[in-house]
């Protein structure tokens, strides 16, 4: 692979690249979220990135001047070169890794804080302030481990971000959610909360695609798509790993295309 990628031109729609890079370092989980995205579990494969090529990915986003990069899975502290990973990325660029907290103790725990710095930040899905709300679409336990991990990291001075999908347990109970992250001293601006989309395992919730999604450049071992919210066919840029120059060159001809067919309005979704 090309150690750099030359810098593309402008255009008209550069304004609708979001300039983020996504990258599923993996598709094995430790739980079977019933409203997985990705289709991850811990029968998934694995279908992991090695280092060298998440090495070049980030290099390129620098060389572009990419403003920050996600690595989400699966659950990426399920493999042992994730360090290694966050490390080499979050010297160049702000980088957000996106977990359970589950496994964020012990050795593991230990190593993360190895890396520490003031690019990295830990963003963690928590559906709920109590496990009623959390625990039916995630799994018998996991809010209790959840918020275990998060404390784990507070304690090791981590910056920590959450992530909370709205559904049918937790969406009349949303404030209660903020009053128990805000006593936990994690403020409204490091809490997203997002919409069930009817993608993967999800057979609810609002329906997403190429026509109402803005976007971001996301890369799994088998190619490249429009954005995380799914790696389905249907969302596939390419089916191999490409220079960003060139996705984004892929993204702009699409842009276009669908501009000049029809006037749908692309929106971002966290």
């Amino acid at each position: 692979m090309a150690s750099s990628n030359p810098l593309p031109q402008q255009s008209a729609q550069d304004h609708q690249i979001p300039k983020k890079l996504w990258i599923y370092t993996n598709y094995d989980c430790n739980l079977s979220c019933s409203y997985c995205v990705a289709e991850s579990s811990p029968k998934a494969s694995r279908r992991a990135l090695d280092q060298g090529t998440v090495k070049w990915l980030v290099d390129g986003a620098q060389a572009l001047q990419f403003e920050h990069v996600y690595f989400t899975g699966g659950e990426p502290f399920l493999i042992a070169e994730i360090y290694e990973m966050l490390a080499y990325s979050s010297e160049r660029l702000q980088t957000t890794v996106l977990t359970n907290a589950m496994l964020l103790h012990g050795r593991r725990l230990d190593r993360l804080y190895a890396i520490k710095n003031d690019n990295l930040v830990v963003q963690v899905s928590l559906d709920g302030c109590c496990p009623e709300h959390h625990d039916p679409y995630r799994g018998v336990g996991s809010w209790a481990k959840t918020v275990t991990g998060i404390r784990n990291l507070q304690e090791q001075f981590f910056r920590v971000r959450l992530s909370t999908t709205e559904t049918r347990k937790n969406t009349n109970h949303l404030a209660e959610l903020c009053t128990f992250h805000l006593a936990m001293g994690i403020p409204e601006d490091d809490h997203i909360i997002r919409p069930l989309a009817k993608r993967g395992f999800s057979t609810e919730g609002m329906e997403v695609g190429k026509h109402n999604l803005l976007p971001e450049i996301t890369v799994n071992y088998d190619g490249v798509y429009w954005h995380p919210l799914s790696t389905g066919k249907d969302m596939q840029l390419a089916d191999r790993i490409l220079p960003l120059a060139e996705v984004i060159c892929r993204l702009r001809a699409e842009l276009e295309e669908m501009s000049a067919v029809s006037q749908a309005q692309h929106s971002t979704f966290q």
